[in-house]
């Protein structure tokens, strides 16, 4: 067989546990999951009236145009839909950026440690990955500049960041992009936008409008509670767009994925409410953390990177055993530390116990 060779080296992406397999492996009744930075309050009401009353039928291809979905987030979002394009999830609109722009002899500019996905892609794409590392969990702006030549096709930029929650300030992110050349593609991939609450964030609507190399990428996944049904789009000027569409699969968000993002979109009240409940939630976190003299990075999405200076792997698997499964550091390439999801004020308390435990069972070793 003729693979690529960069792929022989490359593992597929490992899921974490499910709670049943922990539940089954500890003998728990129940477990939280707090790894996976899903919304621990669901998705809103109207969408789960749309499922209960979905009735097209299964033997029909989804809309390829997105059509109606394309419409109501072109008018939520004031763009014209053909700013727009959709993926089963962000995830698939970074391969496809990455399928239509990487190769080997050019390269790509990245933050480090962020979302796997970027290094992922490019990898299988055999194009050289430039990895510049975070300052105190944030973009090294500079040396990402820096880092940019005549071969560099793509910079990928993660706010929030993705383990650290540390987001990119507007005038950080106007000085960057003005000594970004015009012919490189700037992927500003913003999964936890909804989250954000700091008055210095910008606004990716007007970032697009000046600078014609950004695309923008947001994710029903997270607040929106759909991370089961795939949905992920970005917005960037029309001619961009239109270069990237042909990369894209037919028919690759599925009809009821479709109408439950359109029943989703339709209720921001919702989302406020979960933007407030996340931030309640942030609070306790930081209030734990100075209590027990941890280390943490102030958080602009709906999860938190924390350092207790262990065996982050230990740490993990001490928690599961009492019912909350985490994010391992060692897995995120920040030993040490374990990054949590955002729940429901009882589901923090609860796994905030448990940290407590492990802490009281260190000192005394």
């Amino acid at each position: 067989m003729k693979w690529k060779e960069q792929i022989l080296t490359l593992k597929a992406y490992q899921p974490g546990r499910t709670t049943d397999e922990v539940k089954k492996a500890y003998g728990l009744n129940e477990v939280v999951k707090l790894a996976s930075n899903e919304n621990p309050f669901g998705a809103s009401e109207k969408v789960k009236e749309c499922i209960r009353s979905y009735a097209d039928s299964f033997a029909i291809y989804p809309d390829g145009y997105t059509t109606s979905l394309r419409t109501e987030l072109a008018s939520f979002l004031q763009l014209d839909e053909k700013q727009l394009i959709f993926g089963n999830g962000s995830d698939e609109i970074i391969m496809m950026i990455s399928r239509a722009m990487l190769e080997p002899g050019k390269n790509t500019v990245m933050p480090t440690p962020s979302f796997p996905q970027y290094r992922h892609n490019a990898v299988v794409e055999g194009a050289e990955v430039r990895e510049v590392e975070l300052i105190n969990g944030a973009h090294d702006l500079d040396k990402m500049a820096e880092a940019i030549d005549e071969n560099t096709a793509i910079v990928w930029l993660c706010s929030p960041n993705n383990p650290t929650g540390v987001y990119i300030t507007d005038v950080q992110l106007r000085g960057f992009l003005d000594r970004v050349p015009e012919d490189v593609f700037v992927v500003l991939d913003e999964a936890y936008y909804e989250y954000v609450t700091a008055d210095d964030y910008y606004n990716a609507l007007e970032i697009i409008k000046e600078y014609k190399n950004v695309i923008v990428l947001r994710t029903f996944s997270k607040v929106y509670g759909l991370a089961a049904f795939r949905v992920g789009y970005g917005f960037a000027n029309e001619s961009l767009i239109a270069r990237l569409d042909p990369v894209r699969e037919p028919f690759n968000v599925n009809s009821l994925a479709q109408k439950a993002a359109v029943s989703a979109l339709s209720d921001q009240s919702f989302i406020d409410e979960c933007r407030t409940a996340n931030k309640e939630g942030l609070e306790q976190f930081y209030a734990f953390c100075r209590e027990n003299g941890l280390g943490y990075y102030a958080s602009e999405a709906n999860f938190i990177l924390i350092d207790f200076n262990c065996d982050s792997n230990e740490l993990f698997e001490y928690l599961m055993s009492k019912g909350y499964i985490v994010r391992s550091g060692a897995a995120l390439g920040i030993p040490g530390t374990v990054r949590v999801t955002v729940g429901s004020k009882e589901q923090n308390e609860g796994v905030m116990n448990a940290m407590k435990s492990f802490l009281a069972e260190t000192v005394k070793r």
